[in-house]
């Protein structure tokens, strides 16, 4: 064989193309060989099915450059590993890179045509059936139109079609109807029941003959239009493309009735061959290709024909969004071909119920308000949702006009829906330690009976932690003291995710003892922006306070649970309970576990009961515990605590004695500047009684500081030493001194008033001559003697 040109599919080597006619032009230094085992691998992906293609070429592995590596090429590449590939098949980088998936085919048996019948699944090579117990309408219009047959009609009950043979595959498809085909939608199989023939999923899908399908929207009943002729799908162009064409679009894709006819913008527009060109319809018409789709050229060269697209009611779809896993997160819908929230005005868990029911995740755990999972953005679409719980779809219950709630995005509706399921570690450390699952509202033990090393791995992959290190036997027996979710979780190398694994169906008993237990450590730090000790599911759930104390670090415990704040009933409530009550709150270290009401009685739910808490959990909702609805406890049994921390919620010591001091500062400066300007003011007030004073006085200051200078004992010294003092002089200096005294006033020492203090202190007082130093000029004693005028109190 020469210039063998291969397209992937076919099943033998002479199937493919060739050149026989130049053979003559090959010798056999050109043959050409083939290395089978091992020869291509995947490496770096999240599973043995994805990642960046290495080939083994002289001993060597080697990548393979992203040039013009096509689908052709992952054809190859999945199909010798023995995988099929997915739609797109390559995530490209420097490195080419493939996604594969393990379901290698898809048909429908049994049925009178090939569009309708029972479901089977190929499987890496085998063919199996798939259960009906989640398969939805969503998952069905992927697989029609996969394989070509329009889109589903119906999904009768399971054994429409007859009992099939070989296995039951127990996988459960998560479509939202935009995929490809089956291989792209989210798989679970985790805790599934087990399933017999008698419930066979099946489909009827519509013929393929004239099929529609709307490309680019956010559903199956939004998008351009193509219709399939001729074994291919080909574009519908019109230039006078409305509403009446796209009834009949919207009725034959049974998408319930039009909201929009419109033309896609240019990057939206489609490449591809042409099914249709220039259609008129009078709205009536079953499908589009009974309109009137052969115009005359005059009638398209008026206008400018191109790709027309639709909008129709059907188009509504609901999903979560911003949650850790499928089924909890913002509710959100799908509406006039843009997704927008729902306001939590009136959101209750009837309201929640629905939305449940609708994806598919089960029942209503908990509705949740005030953006719990984020605030959205665009538009909001519904408010004042009321419903019964019975409706179909959320838009089926009574609410507010479309588009006009009265709230913004900090209003933003969620839910916490029974399917939904988490992984954790309960430990210190966040990638060792107790293996948990979190199931119907409640954490639970995984067993390790029949755990397998890729198990361990995959459950480290999806806690973000890296490769396994080991699984860790418990050593010490013992009763479980929560429920065991699951047992016997054994993964294989055809698994990629922990959640497509099988296992034992859910029961919350699967294993009593403590040495079942599943204890792993992983490789790394964890990785993931909510780690397995962080939050619950819903941020509500972490929600706990103490009421009834003069702190928020003592009083009655309180939990937020499903819009509401309950109690705590004291049953079994201890210490260990008490010290996972206080770190969730903040508040250090339990100093007390209260109950019978030690806080007073509260009202509204009791949401726990016989809480049993080990003392090493972040929080009571990782504690176990049994709901508190069975109607045993009653509100004088609620529990409270006494943390610690008591000044939480208010100013600390340092923060009060910091305050005091500010306080003071600023006190103590707007009293001095007070006392400053008394003091100004007193200042200026004896200045003023001084000045008027002096204005009053007989004799001149210069006069006031000699009489000061005391001339009577000076005079009395002179005269013992030469008595050349004429008579006259001594009668006018004594007539003067006894002036001074009558000034006084009567009663008054003479003397005494001037130098009170020399009367003590004085030598010679008695008698004796007393002169000042030489060099005194006789001011300081003059001011020595208005002191003492001032005071008029002699010194004792």
């Amino acid at each position: 064989m020469y210039g063998v040109e291969c397209d992937g599919t076919e099943s033998a080597l002479s199937d493919c193309t060739n050149t026989e006619s130049v053979r003559e032009y090959c010798d056999h230094s050109w043959d050409a060989g083939v290395t089978c085992s091992g020869f291509v691998r995947l490496v770096g992906g999240d599973s043995p099915c994805s990642g960046r293609v290495e080939i083994h070429d002289e001993n060597q592995w080697k990548t393979v450059c992203d040039s013009d590596f096509g689908p052709k090429a992952a054809d190859v590449v999945c199909g010798a590993l023995q995988w099929s590939p997915r739609d797109p098949p390559c995530t490209h980088a420097n490195d080419a890179g493939v996604t594969c998936t393990k379901y290698t085919g898809f048909r429908l048996v049994n049925g009178s045509t090939a569009c309708a019948g029972r479901v089977e699944v190929q499987v890496l090579g085998t063919w199996g059936t798939l259960c009906d117990s989640h398969w939805h309408l969503l998952d069905a219009h992927v697989l029609c139109r996969h394989l070509g047959c329009g889109f589903a009609e119906a999904v009768p009950g399971g054994g429409s079609f007859g009992r099939g043979t070989g296995p039951t595959w127990r996988e459960s498809f998560h479509c939202d109807g935009t995929e490809a085909q089956l291989g792209q939608c989210p798989v679970t199989a985790l805790g599934a029941s087990p399933c017999s023939h008698d419930r066979d999923a099946a489909v009827i899908c519509s013929d393929s003959s004239g099929a529609l399908r709307l490309l680019g929207g956010g559903s199956r009943c939004d998008g351009r239009v193509e219709i399939f002729q001729r074994g291919t799908w080909g574009r519908v162009l019109d230039d006078q493309w409305d509403v009446q064409e796209a009834s009949v679009v919207c009725r034959q894709l049974r998408c319930g009735e039009a909201e929009r006819a419109y033309n896609p913008p240019k990057p939206e527009r489609g490449t591809g061959p042409v099914g249709l060109r220039g259609v008129r319809c009078a709205g009536h018409e079953p499908s589009l290709t009974l309109c009137n789709t052969s115009l005359p050229e005059s009638a398209l060269a008026a206008g400018i024909a191109e790709d027309v697209g639709v909008v129709c009611w059907g188009s509504r779809q609901a999903r979560l969004v911003n949650g850790p896993g499928r089924c909890a997160g913002r509710v959100e819908i799908y509406y006039r071909g843009s997704w927008g929230t729902v306001c939590d005005e009136g959101w209750d868990l009837p309201d929640a119920a629905v939305v449940c029911q609708q994806l598919g995740c089960g029942g209503a755990l908990e509705a949740v308000g005030s953006a719990g999972f984020g605030s959205g953005s665009g538009q909001i679409w519904l408010g004042s949702v009321s419903c019964s719980g019975a409706e179909a779809a959320l838009w089926d219950c009574p609410a507010g006009s479309w588009g006009e709630p009265d709230c913004g995005h900090k209003e933003d509706a969620g839910v916490v829906c029974s399917e939904f399921v988490a992984l954790r570690l309960e430990n210190n450390d966040s990638c060792s330690g107790r293996l948990q699952v979190f199931y119907n509202g409640t954490w639970g033990s995984v067993c390790s009976n029949s755990m397998t090393p890729q198990t361990v791995s995959l459950a480290c992959k999806e806690l973000g932690c890296g490769d396994a290190i080991s699984l860790d036997p418990f050593p010490t027996s013992g009763t479980l003291p929560g429920p065991a979710w699951l047992d016997r979780v054994e993964c294989g190398e055809r698994h990629s995710s922990f959640w497509q694994c099988p296992s034992t169906p859910w029961h919350p008993q699967s294993c009593t003892d403590l040495r079942d237990e599943t204890h792993i450590t992983c490789q790394g730090l964890c990785l993931l922006p909510r780690c397995p000790e962080g939050s619950l599911p819903s941020p509500d759930r972490e929600k706990i306070r103490a009421v009834g104390g003069e702190s928020g670090c003592w009083g009655r415990v309180e939990v937020w649970h499903r819009g509401s704040w309950g109690t705590v009933c004291d049953d079994s409530w201890d210490m260990l309970d008490a010290a996972v009550a206080c770190r969730q709150l903040g508040c250090g270290p339990a100093v007390s576990a209260l109950g019978g009401a030690a806080f007073g009685k509260g009202t509204g739910p009791i949401w726990l009961e016989q809480v049993e808490c080990r003392g090493t959990e972040p929080s009571l909702q990782h504690c176990w515990a049994r709901p508190g609805d069975s109607g045993s406890c009653r509100h004088k049994e609620d529990a409270a605590v006494n943390c610690s921390d008591a000044t939480r919620g208010r100013p600390t010591s340092s923060r009060r004695e910091s305050l005091l001091v500010i306080t003071c500062i600023i006190l103590g400066a707007l009293l001095c500047l007070l006392l400053a300007l008394l003091a100004g003011q007193a200042w200026s007030a004896r200045a003023g009684r001084r000045a008027s004073e002096r204005a009053w006085e007989p004799f001149p200051e210069a006069l006031y500081e000699e009489i000061g200078y005391s001339p009577a004992l000076e005079k009395q010294g002179r005269f013992s030493i030469s008595g050349s003092y004429s008579e006259g002089s001594l009668t006018k200096m004594q007539t003067h001194y006894e002036d001074i005294e009558e000034e006084d006033g009567p009663g008054s020492a003479p003397g005494t008033h001037l130098h009170p203090q020399r009367s003590a202190e004085a030598p010679g007082a008695e008698g004796d001559a007393w002169s000042p130093p030489q060099d005194s000029t006789g001011y300081d004693d003059a001011e020595e003697v208005s002191l003492a005028h001032g005071l008029r109190t002699p010194r004792l």
